[in-house]
């Protein structure tokens, strides 16, 4: 399995004694927030990484897959949900006759 590149923006500005609690992630602190970029490789390795941001005591401002930038225009980021059809074809039924 192939790791997929984030970005996860955090608020507050981490300093460089916070790097080692996220290796592998390169960390950009500014206006008042930071942003850690770098590799996921699965969706445990992911939760792993959020688990550790609000133990610190962070709040995630937002999570952004990179690797859908690259992808081309026309192909879909994500799959609009199918809609729901709330008739209830027997409502307007006569019954048998």
């Amino acid at each position: 399995m192939s790791a997929h590149r984030y970005r996860v923006v955090v608020e507050g500005e981490l300093g460089p004694r916070y790097a080692s609690a996220f290796d592998g992630m390169a960390l950009s602190a500014h206006d008042g927030r930071t942003e850690m970029t770098g590799p996921i490789v699965d969706p445990s390795h992911l939760h792993g990484l959020l688990d550790r941001i609000t133990g610190l005591g962070l709040t995630v401002h937002s999570l952004t897959p990179l690797d859908t930038e690259d992808a081309p225009a026309d192909a879909p980021t994500h799959t609009p949900p199918a809609l729901v059809d709330n008739h209830d074809p027997g409502a307007n039924s006569k019954g048998p006759t």
